[in-house]
């Protein structure tokens, strides 16, 4: 689905610069938000609670400093390029190591290009970090087309297979003829994707998500072991119980768009709610899942790009392409692929029923979530060299 006709392949340094209005009314916003009731005692049962909500808006709105953030990232390199006809934002940090290994790393939703923030540094800089400096990498960073920056979207089409197009245009446009790539969430199926369709020059594809089909029949349930089985009930209760938002964003996303684009504590809920793992793993609180600031600059992104609308429209592509109607959807490929499974993610593998010979790497971690990068940087960032390093021998 790729279009060979852009003309404009120039690269263009791009700072974030927002207007102060835009922060005025955000915060005006905010200090004017009407809460709905809730019922005494309930928890997250029902969605995200009153209280909860109520205290992380008013943090937002008092605390939190989008400024500080602003003049973080604008110290990173930020480009901004025409592929397919569509404006792509990215980051682009070059390792002091001159052979580092190209990657490109792909966020999902309701992430952004900041869910990156904490491994740039190991992967980019491992020296300084303390670690091997072979296991360096040169990153780009994009963010995905209705996404932050990455807009505005003007055409219909744009899933993950065709975003993968523009991803190896992109890299072949750095310069880049050999590279890796990483996911998690619709990231994971982004660099599956480039292992398809630029096949000849992807080094190997790592995501830390990879979901089993929830759904089979009584014969293959019936050859899995107790442990699959229990962690296939887990994926069916989970999907039953929390992917409301999945079916929403895959019919009516415009419709949410318009609760999600005029109301900041509307946009900050749903996306809370989708950054919690289990029943007790809170985002954004003090020993929770995710960093509140790192959480509450992702919202900020989607608040002031006015980008949840464009970013949801993705799940309606995905939903209605021609892919997700074949078996085969993510597409599969040669490309080798390695899995890193965090114990609370949304849906696990299953590995008796991950039919890919092209898995050569599967590490299972006791703790972390769907959202790795900012939970686990650690343990994520010393998965992907090890994968990259098994690769080389």
């Amino acid at each position: 689905m790729t279009s060979n006709s852009d003309t404009d392949t120039d690269i263009r340094p791009f700072r974030i610069d927002t207007a102060q209005a835009d922060l005025d009314d955000l915060h005006d916003r905010l200090g004017r938000v009407r809460l709905p009731d809730a019922i005494p005692g309930t928890g997250w049962e029902m969605g995200v609670p009153v209280d909860y909500l109520a205290e992380l808006a008013e943090y937002w709105r008092t605390t939190f400093d989008w400024r500080v953030w602003e003049k973080r990232l604008n110290e990173l390199p930020q480009f901004t390029t025409t592929i397919d006809g569509q404006n792509i934002h990215f980051l682009h940090i070059r390792s002091p190591e001159p052979d580092a290994t190209p990657l490109v790393l792909t966020h999902g939703w309701p992430g952004s290009f900041l869910e990156f923030w904490d491994v740039i540094g190991p992967l980019s800089d491992p020296r300084a970090h303390g670690a091997d400096p072979a296991d360096a990498f040169h990153l780009v960073i994009p963010s995905m087309p209705g996404f932050g920056f990455s807009t505005p979207v003007t055409q219909r089409g744009w899933e993950p297979t065709r975003t993968a197009g523009a991803w190896a245009q992109l890299m072949a446009r750095l310069g880049y003829d050999r590279y890796g790539a990483q996911g998690g969430d619709w990231g994971s199926f982004v660099s599956q994707a480039l292992g398809h369709v630029d096949a000849d020059h992807v080094l190997g594809a790592h995501v830390n998500f990879l979901p089993s089909d929830p759904v089979g029949t009584p014969a293959e349930l019936d050859r899995l072991s107790q442990d699959d089985k229990a962690r296939y009930e887990r994926n069916r209760r989970r999907w039953d119980d929390e992917f409301a938002y999945f079916l929403l964003q895959s019919t009516r996303p415009q419709t949410v768009g318009f609760a999600l684009a005029d109301s900041p504590a509307g946009q900050l809920a749903w996306i809370a709610e989708t950054s919690r793992n289990g029943p007790t793993t809170l985002p954004a609180a003090p020993g929770g899942a995710v960093d509140r600031d790192l959480m509450l600059a992702d919202v900020t992104l989607y608040w002031l790009t006015n980008t949840a609308a464009s970013s949801a429209r993705l799940y309606y592509e995905v939903a209605h392409s021609d892919e997700a109607s074949s078996s085969s959807y993510p597409l599969h490929s040669p490309t080798p692929l390695g899995v890193a499974v965090f114990l609370n993610d949304s849906l696990l593998p299953i590995r008796a029923v991950e039919e890919r010979d092209h898995i050569v790497h599967w590490t299972e971690f006791d703790l972390g979530g769907h959202f790795a990068a900012m939970e686990q940087p650690e343990l994520l960032v010393g998965d992907i060299r090890t994968f990259f390093r098994e690769l080389s021998r």
